[in-house]
């Protein structure tokens, strides 16, 4: 599995149409992708303009599909309109290791 973790921040009078923008698109591509496990958005608790989304992806497959996809297109879009040039920082990783809700009631993990 892929996690891919995106970091950035928010133009702060775009700030409601970057909500509109991500949340449009993570729940499309946790929707219609069959290939994405997880998408998380979090906003700084300090920071209202600063995110992070946690997204994980079941191959290099999938995440490229998500990349290919129509949705993909209009989130990028936005992303020109709606988040600070240069602050967007992604880093592609190698899940190793994942906990889940449900494996504290098992005593294992995923």
């Amino acid at each position: 599995m892929i996690s891919l973790i995106v970091r950035l921040d928010v133009v702060p009078d775009r700030r409601e149409e970057f909500l509109e923008a991500i949340t449009s698109n993570a729940a499309s591509t946790f929707g219609d992708e069959p290939g994405c496990l997880r998408f998380d958005v979090c906003q700084d608790r300090y920071d209202p303009h600063h995110f992070v989304f946690y997204e994980i992806y079941r191959d290099e497959a999938a995440l490229e599909a998500h990349r290919a996809a129509p949705h993909f297109a209009r989130w990028r879009e936005a992303v020109a309109r709606t988040v600070v040039p240069g602050s967007q920082v992604n880093a592609i990783t190698d899940l190793v290791i994942a906990h889940r809700e449900t494996d504290k009631q098992h005593g294992g993990s995923a």
